[in-house]
């Protein structure tokens, strides 16, 4: 197993030593992710696509990625209504990052999910401590997180490939920019 150091080889004999179990384990580690975010998600993605190719990698890391955030941002807006008050009350400051959130809910959400760095588990909370609807979080989170999940399936399932065709970086970019543009749209369709 993991010895607490978790590198790209030790996960892919992970995976295809559990692949008996089909998709679960693909789809397992990017959704414990959500909860403990000091895992390595990138490694995970990358581990995916190179164990069930790019584009099973890809879903199973999507499926695994947007529920647990959706399981996170349903936890806190089960639980987190009473303590989003107190800390607006508490903070009157935070009264603006939870009226930005609101108003612009779909594009800073869409943003963050985007990129592989940012504090998902933080959005994810705030989101569900927020009077943000639930479709737009939804739609957001899961079209970000596919931009990513893509992008890093797209770029790590064979690396060799990258150095060798560095066309391979422009059209992700290309890809982040017409997700936000689509994203801008389904935003405008649902106000």
């Amino acid at each position: 197993m993991l010895n607490g150091d978790f590198n790209l080889e030790e996960i892919e004999l992970l995976l295809h030593r559990y692949s008996q179990f089909g998709p679960l384990p693909g789809i397992l580690l990017p959704f414990l992710e959500a909860f403990v975010p000091i895992l390595p998600l990138i490694v995970f993605i990358v581990a995916n696509a190179a164990a069930y190719g790019m584009w099973l990698g890809f879903l199973y890391s999507w499926i695994g990625v947007t529920f647990g955030a959706l399981f996170v941002f349903s936890l806190a807006r089960r639980f987190g209504n009473r303590y989003g008050d107190r800390i607006r009350a508490r903070f009157p400051r935070s009264e603006k990052f939870f009226g930005y959130i609101e108003r612009k809910g779909f594009t800073p959400i869409f943003l963050l999910a985007c990129f592989p760095f940012s504090p998902s588990v933080i959005v994810n909370i705030a989101s569900g401590m927020s009077r943000i609807p639930f479709h737009t979080f939804f739609i957001a989170m899961g079209l970000g997180k596919a931009v990513m999940i893509f992008i890093l399936s797209f770029l790590g399932h064979d690396l060799q490939a990258m150095a060798d065709q560095p066309w391979r970086l422009v059209f992700a970019l290309a890809v982040i920019v017409l997700m936000w543009l689509g994203g801008r749209k389904l935003e405008n369709r649902y106000r």
